[in-house]
């Protein structure tokens, strides 16, 4: 009766052994076409890093940093062997012996997790921590676990650990935005990792485990208690003796924090644009936006250009630059001083005559980074200080005259365009040199008409003018009447051509490199001649004029030449003075963000203190 029953039982058993087969089949089935998928799918590709962009200054000197994260990556031949063992002998023992991960402490792991329901103790190994870091999200679920083992083990089969290590020590991070064990110690204590005392390096240890919970911004003494327990762990593995366990504890660890250099902001910004620019020219995109057949064609090589200089930026390029640090401290505090309480602002540009580089900028009163910067965007009306690029300079190129050769002032009508000089005044014949320095409006129509529009705007050309069309090719355009306009970088990147008559584009940026040292960018430029030498000497001869008395007058100089020309444009909404002394080529322009009349400025000569600030040593 017992054998009867039991082969009953066994008999209404089979169906469900049966199933139980089927499931676990089917499982065993799904698992291993989930493992083949996984492991088709794993691509180790190099995840995007943003690291820290520098710029010096033309001494060498650090001036700003760009970043939106704190890096510092070192080889792991630079990192002292001290850091290596805190972090080997506290999280993975193993490393160099494991596969990438460690199935005992899988297990170990995993019989805590299930009795907790939940995955409340970790088993990782340093390999799985830079998987986690690189490739996976942090979520705490066993398939992204599962992901991350196999992982791990792809990452040990292309690249070596002494590689991986190095992932590891740069990759962490350390709170406040800042990765790497390299970047922890220039942030927390402004020094090089090398540098730091075993105390200080053992503090820095201390954070990963936890940014939050061990912010030692915010939580000093959780910290400085976990580095004890760190070091501890050394002394227990018999890394460090008892009695150097003890020194190192009691060791004093004092925070430096460091300090993100963001010095000459206008400076800094327009070095950033002119960047920008550099790569477009070296790598394509200002070709191919020329020869863009539309719109849309053109908003595609734009998104491509700024996806690119975004790549660059983040790479942490090293940007050497022509800023005079000194010169562009004296030009921020005397153009300030100028226009301190009046509501009034101002953009300037100055060149270095002898290197023909950008040497400083003024954005504006009260200048802050992401302001608008008047130097470069500000573009304006440029009044009569045109006239000697698109009027005089023409004129004397396109025969024999000079200065001292006449020309007729009176009244001049060219179909309804009929020039007013300044107060209505009507003159007769008089020299070049005159007309120029009292700035005689029907004087430069008449010169502009006799040289010819299209002749006249060819010498505009080697400059550049951003905003120059050719809706500008009108008469008034010889009176700085255009459509846009200029800036005050254009106009005295322009006016370097009265230094000798040769023409060469101001730069700010001198290279960029690459956090090896390697050039990646820099202009290649080349000095033309664009006025001849009698030229280039009677505008210098009549600039000098109009400093001394014409419309300039009044110009503080310390140097043996000064040469200006100044600018106003209808209602007196905006000044201009461009010019040069032996040093320095300037241009300045002043008025208010909402235009408004500045003729109470013009007759006190506002925009000549200002200029006269601009090239001030």
């Amino acid at each position: 009766m017992r054998q009867l029953a039991g082969f009953a039982v066994a008999l209404l058993s089979l169906p469900l052994l049966f199933w139980l087969q089927q499931e676990v089949a089917a499982e065993w089935h799904e698992a291993n076409a989930y493992k083949e998928q996984v492991e088709k799918t794993i691509e180790l590709s190099d995840p995007v890093v943003t690291n820290p962009m520098a710029l010096f200054d033309r001494n060498g000197q650090l001036f700003a940093e760009e970043y939106a994260q704190w890096r510092d990556p070192l080889p792991l031949s630079e990192i002292p062997l001290f850091a290596k063992q805190l972090f080997l002998e506290s999280e993975d023992k193993g490393f160099y012996a494991h596969r990438g991960y460690d199935v005992a402490a899988i297990a170990r792991a995993f019989a805590v997790n299930v009795n907790s329901n939940g995955l409340s103790q970790g088993a990782s190994t340093i390999t799985q921590q830079v998987v986690r870091m690189r490739f996976l999200s942090p979520e705490k679920t066993y398939e992204r676990k599962f992901k991350e083992i196999l992982y791990a083990a792809e990452l040990e089969k292309q690249s070596t650990k002494d590689e991986i290590l190095e992932m590891y020590m740069n990759e962490m991070y350390f709170g406040n935005q800042v990765y790497g064990i390299g970047a922890a110690a220039t942030y927390y204590f402004s020094k090089p990792l090398a540098e730091l005392s075993e105390a200080e390096t053992a503090f820095l240890a201390a954070i990963p485990n936890n940014p939050s919970l061990y912010d030692p911004l915010k939580h000093f003494d959780r910290t400085k208690k976990r580095q004890e327990r760190l070091l501890q762990v050394l002394v227990n593995n018999e890394v460090l003796s008892a009695e150097e366990g003890k020194i190192v504890q009691s060791a004093p660890v004092k925070l430096k924090l460091k300090q993100k250099n963001s010095q000459f902001p206008a400076y800094h910004t327009y070095v950033v644009d002119e960047l920008k620019q550099l790569i477009s020219e070296k790598e394509g995109f200002t070709a191919q936006l020329q020869t863009a057949k539309d719109e849309e064609a053109k908003k595609a090589i734009q998104h491509s250009l700024s996806r690119r200089i975004t790549e660059v930026i983040n790479t942490g390029v090293r940007i050497d630059t022509s800023l005079d640090p000194v010169k562009q401290h004296r030009l921020e505090n005397g153009i300030s001083n100028v226009l301190s309480g009046s509501g009034i602002q101002s953009g300037a540009a100055v060149v270095d005559n002898q290197s023909r580089e950008l040497i400083s900028v003024y954005g504006g009163f009260g200048y802050r980074k992401t302001d608008f910067n008047r130097s470069f965007q500000a573009v304006r009306q440029p009044g009569s200080i045109i006239k000697p690029l698109l009027v005089y300079a023409p004129y004397l190129e396109s025969g024999t005259y000079t200065e001292n050769s006449l020309i007729d002032g009176s009244g001049i009508c060219i179909g309804s365009f009929c020039p007013e000089n300044f107060g209505r005044y009507s003159y007769g014949v008089s020299t070049v040199k005159k007309a120029f320095s009292q700035s005689y409006n029907t004087t430069a129509v008449r010169i502009f008409q006799r040289v010819g529009i299209e002749e006249s705007f060819a010498h505009l050309a080697p400059f550049g003018f951003k905003h120059v069309t050719e809706k500008d090719h009108q008469y008034t355009a010889a009176l700085g009447g255009f459509e846009n306009g200029m800036t005050p970088f254009e106009m005295a990147n322009a006016y370097t051509s009265f230094i000798d008559g040769t023409f060469k584009p101001a730069r700010a940026i001198r290279s960029v490199k690459d956090r090896q040292g390697n050039v990646l960018y820099q202009w290649e430029d080349e000095r033309k001649e664009v006025w001849s030498q009698k030229t280039t000497k009677n505008i210098r001869s009549m600039l000098e004029e109009t400093a001394r008395t014409g419309t300039a007058r009044g110009l503080r100089s310390a140097t043996g030449y000064t040469g200006a020309k100044t600018g106003t444009t209808s209602h007196y909404k905006d000044l201009w003075v461009a010019g040069l002394d032996d040093k320095y080529t300037a241009a300045v322009w002043i008025g208010y963000d909402r235009p408004q009349s500045l003729q109470q400025q013009s007759e006190q000569k506002l925009h000549l203190k200002v200029f006269s600030a601009a090239l001030s040593d």
